[in-house]
Protein backbone atom coordinates (compact mmCIF):
# COMPACT_ATOMS: atom_id res chain seq x y z
CA UNK A 1 0.00 0.00 0.00
CA UNK A 2 1.28 3.46 -0.72
CA UNK A 3 -0.03 6.46 -0.59
CA UNK A 4 -0.04 9.67 -2.88
CA UNK A 5 -0.32 13.33 -2.92
CA UNK A 6 -0.58 15.04 -5.86
CA UNK A 7 -1.94 18.52 -7.85
CA UNK A 8 -3.02 18.46 -11.21
CA UNK A 9 -4.87 21.14 -13.34
CA UNK A 10 -8.26 20.60 -14.17
CA UNK A 11 -9.60 19.74 -17.81
CA UNK A 12 -11.96 21.73 -19.71
CA UNK A 13 -15.64 20.56 -19.47
CA UNK A 14 -15.95 19.68 -15.63
CA UNK A 15 -18.93 20.69 -14.27
CA UNK A 16 -22.92 21.77 -15.43
CA UNK A 17 -22.21 24.23 -18.18
CA UNK A 18 -21.60 27.96 -16.39
CA UNK A 19 -24.46 26.91 -13.87
CA UNK A 20 -21.12 25.05 -11.80
CA UNK A 21 -17.91 24.21 -12.83
CA UNK A 22 -13.95 23.97 -12.26
CA UNK A 23 -12.26 26.37 -14.55
CA UNK A 24 -9.96 24.76 -17.11
CA UNK A 25 -6.57 25.01 -15.88
CA UNK A 26 -7.37 25.33 -11.92
CA UNK A 27 -5.69 22.84 -9.52
CA UNK A 28 -7.01 19.72 -8.25
CA UNK A 29 -5.67 18.50 -4.97
CA UNK A 30 -5.37 14.28 -5.18
CA UNK A 31 -4.71 12.18 -2.22
CA UNK A 32 -4.78 8.72 -3.46
CA UNK A 33 -4.39 5.44 -1.20
CA UNK A 34 -3.26 2.75 -3.74
CA UNK A 35 -3.47 -0.90 -2.77
CA UNK A 36 -2.27 -4.34 -4.19
CA UNK A 37 -5.30 -6.27 -4.17
CA UNK A 38 -5.83 -10.43 -5.97
CA UNK A 39 -7.84 -9.32 -9.13
CA UNK A 40 -5.80 -5.46 -9.79
CA UNK A 41 -5.22 -2.39 -8.02
CA UNK A 42 -7.85 -0.67 -5.26
CA UNK A 43 -7.29 3.26 -5.31
CA UNK A 44 -9.49 5.18 -2.91
CA UNK A 45 -8.73 8.74 -1.99
CA UNK A 46 -10.28 12.12 -2.31
CA UNK A 47 -10.02 15.13 -5.02
CA UNK A 48 -10.56 19.01 -4.39
CA UNK A 49 -11.03 21.61 -6.48
CA UNK A 50 -12.50 24.79 -6.63
CA UNK A 51 -15.65 25.57 -8.36
CA UNK A 52 -17.21 28.95 -9.94
CA UNK A 53 -20.52 29.13 -11.17
CA UNK A 54 -23.96 30.73 -10.74
CA UNK A 55 -26.97 30.41 -7.87
CA UNK A 56 -29.84 28.69 -9.66
CA UNK A 57 -31.97 30.95 -8.01
CA UNK A 58 -30.73 34.94 -7.69
CA UNK A 59 -28.07 34.10 -10.63
CA UNK A 60 -25.51 35.98 -8.33
CA UNK A 61 -21.84 34.89 -8.82
CA UNK A 62 -20.25 32.17 -6.22
CA UNK A 63 -17.09 30.43 -5.73
CA UNK A 64 -16.45 27.90 -3.43
CA UNK A 65 -14.81 24.39 -3.55
CA UNK A 66 -15.96 20.95 -3.50
CA UNK A 67 -14.27 17.30 -2.34
CA UNK A 68 -15.21 14.46 -3.65
CA UNK A 69 -14.02 10.89 -2.54
CA UNK A 70 -13.87 8.10 -4.65
CA UNK A 71 -13.00 4.28 -4.31
CA UNK A 72 -12.30 2.34 -7.54
CA UNK A 73 -10.79 -1.13 -8.51
CA UNK A 74 -8.50 -1.56 -11.49
CA UNK A 75 -8.19 -5.07 -12.95
CA UNK A 76 -5.62 -6.69 -13.90
CA UNK A 77 -5.15 -8.09 -17.39
CA UNK A 78 -6.38 -11.78 -17.56
CA UNK A 79 -7.54 -11.99 -13.79
CA UNK A 80 -10.74 -13.55 -12.81
CA UNK A 81 -12.60 -9.33 -12.56
CA UNK A 82 -11.38 -8.99 -15.97
CA UNK A 83 -12.60 -11.94 -17.71
CA UNK A 84 -16.08 -11.87 -15.94
CA UNK A 85 -17.10 -8.16 -16.29
CA UNK A 86 -17.97 -6.02 -18.89
CA UNK A 87 -15.88 -3.68 -20.88
CA UNK A 88 -17.18 -0.30 -18.62
CA UNK A 89 -17.95 -2.24 -15.02
CA UNK A 90 -14.54 -2.20 -13.83
CA UNK A 91 -11.54 -0.32 -14.80
CA UNK A 92 -8.34 -1.72 -16.46
CA UNK A 93 -5.06 -1.55 -16.17
CA UNK A 94 -3.95 -1.01 -19.84
CA UNK A 95 0.00 -1.03 -20.69
CA UNK A 96 1.02 -1.18 -16.69
CA UNK A 97 -0.64 2.33 -16.23
CA UNK A 98 -3.67 3.27 -14.39
CA UNK A 99 -5.94 6.32 -15.43
CA UNK A 100 -7.72 7.92 -12.31
CA UNK A 101 -9.04 11.22 -14.43
CA UNK A 102 -12.16 9.31 -15.26
CA UNK A 103 -12.93 8.36 -12.01
CA UNK A 104 -11.45 11.67 -10.66
CA UNK A 105 -13.68 13.60 -12.91
CA UNK A 106 -16.80 11.53 -12.47
CA UNK A 107 -16.15 11.93 -8.71
CA UNK A 108 -15.85 15.32 -8.83
CA UNK A 109 -19.10 15.99 -11.42
CA UNK A 110 -21.34 13.97 -8.75
CA UNK A 111 -20.06 16.09 -5.53
CA UNK A 112 -21.13 19.56 -7.30
CA UNK A 113 -24.48 20.77 -6.71
CA UNK A 114 -26.89 20.70 -10.42
CA UNK A 115 -28.56 23.39 -8.78
CA UNK A 116 -25.91 25.46 -6.59
CA UNK A 117 -26.89 28.31 -4.36
CA UNK A 118 -25.25 31.13 -3.41
CA UNK A 119 -26.87 30.97 0.59
CA UNK A 120 -28.87 27.65 1.45
CA UNK A 121 -32.11 29.91 2.00
CA UNK A 122 -31.93 32.17 -0.93
CA UNK A 123 -34.98 33.96 -1.65
CA UNK A 124 -34.18 33.92 -5.41
CA UNK A 125 -35.81 36.46 -8.04
CA UNK A 126 -39.51 37.92 -7.96
CA UNK A 127 -41.28 36.62 -10.91
CA UNK A 128 -42.64 39.88 -11.91
CA UNK A 129 -39.95 42.68 -11.69
CA UNK A 130 -36.76 40.32 -11.69
CA UNK A 131 -35.66 41.95 -8.55
CA UNK A 132 -34.01 40.01 -6.21
CA UNK A 133 -36.02 39.44 -3.41
CA UNK A 134 -33.23 40.17 -0.45
CA UNK A 135 -33.37 43.50 -1.66
CA UNK A 136 -36.61 44.34 -1.82
CA UNK A 137 -39.24 45.17 0.80
CA UNK A 138 -40.78 42.66 2.37
CA UNK A 139 -44.59 44.08 1.14
CA UNK A 140 -43.29 44.37 -2.27
CA UNK A 141 -46.02 42.38 -4.41
CA UNK A 142 -47.52 43.34 -7.51
CA UNK A 143 -51.04 43.38 -8.47
CA UNK A 144 -52.39 40.93 -10.62
CA UNK A 145 -55.77 40.43 -12.51
CA UNK A 146 -57.87 37.85 -13.51
CA UNK A 147 -57.68 37.79 -17.39
CA UNK A 148 -60.99 37.18 -17.53
CA UNK A 149 -61.71 40.34 -15.50
CA UNK A 150 -59.61 42.77 -17.21
CA UNK A 151 -61.10 44.61 -20.06
CA UNK A 152 -63.88 45.64 -17.32
CA UNK A 153 -61.40 46.96 -15.07
CA UNK A 154 -59.39 48.71 -17.72
CA UNK A 155 -63.02 50.16 -18.89
CA UNK A 156 -63.83 51.29 -15.12
CA UNK A 157 -60.38 52.67 -14.56
CA UNK A 158 -60.84 54.40 -18.14
CA UNK A 159 -62.50 58.06 -18.48
CA UNK A 160 -66.07 58.55 -17.60
CA UNK A 161 -68.38 57.32 -20.14
CA UNK A 162 -70.58 59.07 -21.99
CA UNK A 163 -74.28 58.23 -22.23
CA UNK A 164 -75.28 58.05 -25.65
CA UNK A 165 -79.16 58.74 -26.28
CA UNK A 166 -81.31 57.65 -29.35
CA UNK A 167 -80.93 59.68 -32.61
CA UNK A 168 -84.90 61.24 -31.33
CA UNK A 169 -83.67 62.58 -28.45
CA UNK A 170 -80.53 64.33 -29.57
CA UNK A 171 -82.88 66.24 -32.91
CA UNK A 172 -85.04 67.27 -30.30
CA UNK A 173 -84.89 71.06 -29.20
CA UNK A 174 -84.48 71.79 -25.71
CA UNK A 175 -87.49 73.83 -25.80
CA UNK A 176 -91.26 72.67 -24.48
CA UNK A 177 -93.58 72.50 -26.93
CA UNK A 178 -96.29 74.69 -27.46
CA UNK A 179 -99.63 73.35 -27.38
Amino acid sequence: MRRYRRTVPAHAGLGYGEAIYVREGTDIELELRVESVIEGVLISGSATGLVHGECSRCLDELDGETTATFTELFAYPDSATDSTTEADEVSRIVDDLIDVRPVVHDALLLAMPQAPLCEPDCLGLCPECGGKRAELDPDHGHETIDPRWAGLIERLAGPPARAVLPDSVNDASDTPEEN
